[in-house]
């Protein structure tokens, strides 16, 4: 027996207005796309470890490099795409990682402000240990 076609095969859309299409799509890309800044910044981070390593000339010229305007807007960028990704992630973090205890699971405002109370803990820790606090 012959299969029967179709009259009108599916055709699948080739576009990115997907992203538009619902706002947690929106959202997510843009979780996705902050993981570029948080590299780059990571690269810069590891260029200055290797000027620090050249001697202090190096080093200099390095932070003379980070105070430029261009360099200001980057981490500044950079710091809320960083931002915006750890509060995504502790706020998917109870989907990602549900805990239960007996019977019942622990609630997801407990786990996310866990997260939220060890990252100010560590900030603050930070913080103190660069002479800021």
């Amino acid at each position: 027996m012959a299969e029967e076609m179709s009259r009108r095969p599916y055709v699948r859309e080739e576009t990115f207005r997907w992203i538009f299409r619902h706002p947690r799509y929106l959202r997510y890309m843009a979780r996705e796309f902050s993981c570029l800044f948080i590299g780059a910044w990571t690269l810069v981070a590891v260029v200055g470890l290797g000027r620090l390593s050249e001697g202090q000339v190096a080093w200099e010229a390095f932070l003379a490099s980070l105070r430029s305007p261009a360099s200001l807007v980057f981490h500044f960028v950079g710091l809320g795409f960083a931002l915006y990704h750890s509060i995504t992630w502790f706020n998917l973090t109870p989907k990602a990682l549900p805990m239960q205890v007996g019977e019942g699971f622990v609630p997801n405002a407990v786990i996310a402000g866990a997260h939220y109370l060890a990252w100010a803990i560590v900030s603050i820790g930070l913080l103190h240990f660069a002479g800021v606090l």
